[in-house]
């Protein structure tokens, strides 16, 4: 009966995925703004329309695209998180691909001179520290300063909570460039609304901005990506697990990088105490030198998992630094061995301070409530889509 219960549940959100239409979808609204238009692209593996790349769609109506600028992990997906990616050209179109990825986060005014209209469409997956909110952010600040007009083709959120701390701006990176939490619940057409209105751009600059949004999709409903957004977020299971692992990146416990399963599974070699093992490989086009390499791992596999937190969670975190403490006489040294990074993810450095004193995972969040609070005031005035019931 369970089984049956889950299948059911399965396929209620396929059904619910099949019935949205994403902005890239909605080519009607689409190419009336494209006639006689110079284009370039911001795009990766999940700019599909339908099962067909949106820079194949375009480039086979006609469109004049000049360039597609390449994110983390390259135009095809297949670059590690990290690794530099090169300019070149697209093998099927010959249209040139610029990095903005590496040195070149940007666009430069030289690079945009052949362009009156970009189009960002990438599938965000609602986490602060996933980097392509920070390109989409660049890219709006380039737009703004060169008076080009950005057209954003919106796509639902599938990790959609407004949870964790508000990122202070000491912390500000490259993995948290916005003063949001670490689940920002939103889509990036409604964060692109928020970062114009709030004037986050700097200089009073403002983006010319559009917004072709989301048929049939309202906050809080499931939805499940038809594509990997990365190399190491393969599935549903891993997605929703990525805010609460992803802080994982500045300890030394893998977070299954290197694995078929990246985020939904986590270790060390330290908590020998723990039964399931595994060992991380190099991986072609996820992680060529994981943590761990060729060490077993020993710790938590959550891969099929059904009660995993819903949001933000320290649980996980709190969890292993207590098996540290147990273990290793040098637990915060062992634990933490990157601690500035682990302030970068979290938008902080309160939170590791708090687990250093031990604190509970509920009176460590009560420190990041007020701003978390004031924050949902502000999301509320950028919302294009029906919100869920209750914040």
């Amino acid at each position: 009966m369970k089984y049956i219960t889950l299948f059911i549940c399965w396929l209620a959100v396929l059904q619910a995925t099949a019935q949205v239409k994403n902005g890239a979808d909605r080519l009607e609204e689409l190419f009336p703004l494209l006639e006689n238009k110079r284009i370039s692209l911001v795009v990766n593996q999940t700019s599909l329309v339908q099962n067909v790349h949106l820079l194949d769609t375009l480039y086979n109506k006609g469109v004049h695209i000049t360039q597609v600028f390449a994110p983390e992990h390259g135009f095809r997906g297949d670059a590690d998180a990290g690794e530099f990616i090169k300019n070149g050209k697209d093998y099927r179109t010959q249209v040139p691909i610029i990095s903005l990825y590496g040195k070149n986060k940007k666009p430069q005014p030289v690079q945009l001179q052949q362009t009156d209209i970009v189009i960002f469409d990438i599938q965000d997956v609602g986490a602060r520290f996933y980097t392509y909110i920070s390109t989409m952010f660049y890219v709006m600040q380039a737009c703004a300063e060169n008076n080009k007009e950005l057209i954003i083709l919106d796509r639902p959120n599938p990790c959609d909570y407004v949870d964790g701390p508000v990122l202070d701006m000491k912390y500000k990176s490259f993995v948290g460039i916005l003063p949001i939490p670490v689940l920002h619940g939103c889509t990036i057409g409604e964060l692109a609304q928020m970062i114009n209105g709030e004037e986050w751009l700097g200089n009073n600059l403002q983006c010319p901005l559009k917004v072709i949004t989301i048929e049939d999709w309202k906050h809080g409903q499931p939805y499940s990506l038809p594509v990997k957004p990365s190399p190491n977020l393969p599935n549903d299971q891993a997605i929703a697990l990525y805010p609460s692992l992803c802080p994982f990146e500045g300890t030394s416990v893998s977070v299954g990088r290197g694995t078929d399963f990246p985020f939904q599974i986590i270790g060390s070699p330290t908590t020998k105490n723990l039964k399931f093992r595994f060992m991380p490989h190099p991986m072609k086009g996820s992680d060529k030198h994981p943590l761990h390499q060729d060490t077993y791992c020993y710790g938590l596999n959550l891969s099929s998992e059904k009660n995993i937190p819903k949001g933000f969670s320290l649980q996980y975190v709190i969890q292993f630094y207590n098996y540290f403490q147990n273990l290793t006489k040098h637990a915060e040294k062992d634990f933490f061995t990157r601690p500035h990074w682990f302030d970068f993810l979290m938008g902080t450095n309160q939170v590791r301070l708090d687990i250093l004193k031990n604190k509970t995972k509920e009176q460590i969040r009560s420190a990041w409530q007020k701003k978390l609070n004031q924050y949902k005031e502000i999301r509320k005035k950028y919302l294009l889509y029906e919100d869920y019931p209750a914040m």
